[in-house]
């Protein structure tokens, strides 16, 4: 029997962080479209259950329109179950309205819950963190040997119990239990480990990355269990629209924005940075203090090659005072009397030397 293991979808998440209005209303509906094509990559590949490991949506406050998506899709496809763990950012609400729940939506809740699967040959059973002591999660905990068990849960993994923290996953807790899978949500990037002798843990990260905290590929996790066997196969599926990528560019030597442009261009080629993706470029070393440098060039160039681009100006300025010792132009006149200017301090003498060769050269200051 095959499994989806997904998590962290953020349904409705503001993304306003980086991109305007119009552009993160967009990001908004690809994000549930992500989810609507999984579904049907499952039906596809006869899939029997998906496994949604928690934060199903950002807020309390979902949008009408991300829950009739849910709901339609569940719905539609009666051969799949839902296994639906609510997670943090969506534990206080189930978020379906006040409609019928359909019949192939399974939901936890605060006490362990089991389901069957493949003539009950494979169990699914999950909680939800109680508000207060949550490691007495682990005392009514017990699994048949000799099925084959699905844990899921919503948490950070740990080797121990946390300090008065809900969402601690204790592993060493969970160890020689009877887990074959641990199905993970809360951490937004694929990890897969051993759990024990017999069973492995595995967050299966976000399926869409929402901000440049969460570059990488991202998807879901595709199982197939022999229940017979009581062994199965593993595999990460990335599936996301877009992918985001954060890059240090160094630009040190750089005389021209020209320059600079050609090596943020050589980084972007060497990452196979497609017209589908959001990036993020800082640019990094240390600059002439006499250079030419327009933040404002970066994003001209760039933009209307992917669908988001930002810049940042991280470079420092460096200065190399012989240059200008013997210098008997203007230029040379000026740097030598800020300078020797002991009331300012380094930093801003170089910040001050900027702006004035920019002005003495006739180009406009920023």
């Amino acid at each position: 029997m095959k499994f989806i293991h997904c998590a962290d979808l953020h349904f409705d998440s503001k993304l306003n962080a980086n991109l305007d209005q119009e552009s993160a209303k967009a990001r908004k509906a690809e994000i549930l479209n992500t989810f609507v094509r999984m579904v049907a990559f499952a039906a596809k590949h006869q899939v029997g259950a998906v496994l949604i490991a928690g934060d199903l949506f950002d807020t309390r406050s979902s949008s009408a329109t991300a829950r009739n998506t849910l709901l339609y899709e569940i719905s539609e496809h009666p051969f799949i179950n839902f296994y639906y763990l609510r997670g943090n950012h969506d534990q206080e609400g189930i978020f379906f309205g006040e409609g019928e729940i359909p019949q192939n939506l399974k939901i936890f809740d605060a006490e362990w819950t089991t389901y069957f699967e493949a003539g009950g040959k494979i169990t699914i059973s999950g909680i939800e963190f109680p508000a207060k002591n949550p490691d007495t999660i682990y005392q009514d905990f017990a699994l048949d040997m000799e099925k084959f068990n699905i844990v899921m849960l919503h948490g950070q993994e740990m080797e121990g119990a946390g300090k008065d923290k809900t969402e601690v996953i204790n592993l060493k807790a969970l160890r020689g239990r009877g887990i074959d899978y641990l199905a993970l949500g809360h951490i937004h990037a694929y990890k897969k480990e051993a759990l024990d002798a017999r069973g492995t843990y595995c967050y299966c990260g976000c399926l869409e990355g929402r901000g440049f905290d969460e570059c990488g590929e991202h998807g879901f996790v595709l199982l197939d269990v022999d229940e017979e066997s009581k062994t199965y196969t593993h595999e990460f599926i990335p599936f996301a629209q877009r992918r985001l990528y954060a890059f240090d560019v160094d630009v040190t030597g750089c005389l021209t924005s020209a320059q600079m442009a050609a090596k943020v261009e050589e980084v972007l080629f060497a990452a196979g940075c497609t017209e589908q993706d959001l990036i993020k470029i800082v640019l990094k070393g240390m600059v002439d203090v006499a250079c030419e440098k327009d933040m404002s060039y970066f994003p001209a160039r760039f933009s209307p090659q992917f669908y988001f681009i930002k810049f940042y100006d991280g470079t420092a300025l460096g200065l190399e005072m012989g240059d200008y010792l013997l210098d008997t132009s203007l230029k040379g006149e000026y740097v030598r009397q800020v300078m020797a200017d002991d009331t300012i301090s380094e930093e801003d003498k170089k910040i001050i030397i900027r702006y004035g060769l920019q002005a003495i050269s006739g180009e406009e200051v920023e």
